[in-house]
């Protein structure tokens, strides 16, 4: 099955990428819900997050309601990003302003795939839209916490590349040349998007003018598309650089970074390479948990550590500025490396 999206001039001229918290929390919970065991490039995310998943009661949720294995899954859960990088506050306040009737319309779409419709929760989104999916956007906070907030400067930082790297091979080679090489089943040609082996159409009598294109860390293997007139149709596809997006990064300055914050913070820093918690840290270097704490307190006030809460515990996480300062300088290409 092939379907095409057709471009006018205006049409191209209103293509551009975005970064979308939301996107991520869709295919990530569906990648999660799988049934084919643990996806190779996530294997390490998904056998630490899944347990959590089902601790927290997350996977026979809302989200489990709306996002179903199969093919259709509620597109209000995907509003279109205001900018190249909304916040996650700003999707959810978007998802809350959905008007009633589209809630009405998506969900008898999503119980003609699956027998849904005698749930609870489904009854409550048709007879008190509002205030179900303020429920909704509650359950993808704890979600977001869970799941995706501690590893997300990692993930943020793989799919702006995307973009950026994008933007670049637009500006050199052409729009159509960078979209004939988003993906496998996508090809330029001839003033149309055609999408192989979709089992969804995209064309422009469902959507409106332009393209939303957004790279994502858990649509691999597959592209995702939405299309709801009057907003642009949004397409999600891998992102380049998933293989590497869980390997342990390069610690090796760990000699340096001690000398000016000491060898327990450090190595403490070196270790949250995976979110860990408070006990399990202590656990791991045969510290009191107590003095674990006084650590990572000093290393968050100082940006190098971020907390996250994932049921009764804390996760703590290494942020972007704590990976630069344990890369050493070769591993950026620094100048002192190429004297």
């Amino acid at each position: 099955m092939e379907a095409g999206l057709s471009f006018s001039a205006a049409d191209l001229a209103q293509t551009r990428f975005a970064v979308s918290p939301m996107w991520e929390v869709v295919t990530s919970f569906r990648l999660l819900r799988g049934t084919e065991g643990e996806p190779p490039p996530h294997r390490r995310w998904s056998s630490q997050v899944r347990p959590r998943l089902r601790e927290a009661g997350l996977d026979r949720g809302w989200l489990a309601t709306l996002i179903p294995a199969g093919r259709y899954l509620a597109d209000f859960l995907n509003p279109t990003p205001a900018a190249p990088f909304p916040t996650l506050a700003a999707e959810l306040d978007a998802i809350r302003r959905t008007p009633a009737d589209r809630v009405r319309t998506e969900l008898d779409m999503l119980c003609a795939e699956r027998d849904v419709g005698r749930s609870p929760r489904v009854r409550l989104l048709r007879e008190a839209p509002e205030a179900a999916l303020r429920k909704v956007t509650a359950e993808i906070e704890a979600y977001w916490e869970l799941a995706l907030a501690p590893y997300w400067g990692r993930v943020r930082q793989l799919l702006e590349a995307d973009v950026f790297h994008r933007a670049r091979q637009v500006a050199e080679h052409g729009a159509g040349q960078v979209l004939s090489e988003l993906h496998e089943t996508v090809r330029w040609d001839d003033g149309t998007l055609r999408l192989v082996r979709r089992h969804c159409g995209l064309s422009r009598a469902e959507a409106g003018a332009g393209l939303l294109l957004v790279p994502s860390a858990f649509a691999w293997p597959r592209v995702l598309t939405r299309s709801v007139a009057p907003d642009p149709p949004q397409l999600a596809y891998p992102a380049r650089g998933i293989g590497t997006l869980w390997e342990r990064r390069n610690t090796g300055a760990v000699d340096a970074v001690a000398a000016v914050l000491g060898r327990s913070r450090t190595l403490l820093l070196a270790e949250l390479d995976t979110p860990a918690s408070t006990t399990q840290l202590a656990a791991s270097f045969g510290m009191s948990a107590a003095g674990v704490s006084q650590h990572l307190t000093a290393l968050r006030g100082a940006g190098l550590v971020s907390a996250h809460r994932a049921g009764r515990s804390v996760l703590y996480a290494r942020t972007a500025v704590a990976d630069a300062l344990l890369t050493p300088a070769e591993a950026e290409g620094h100048p002192s490396a190429r004297r």
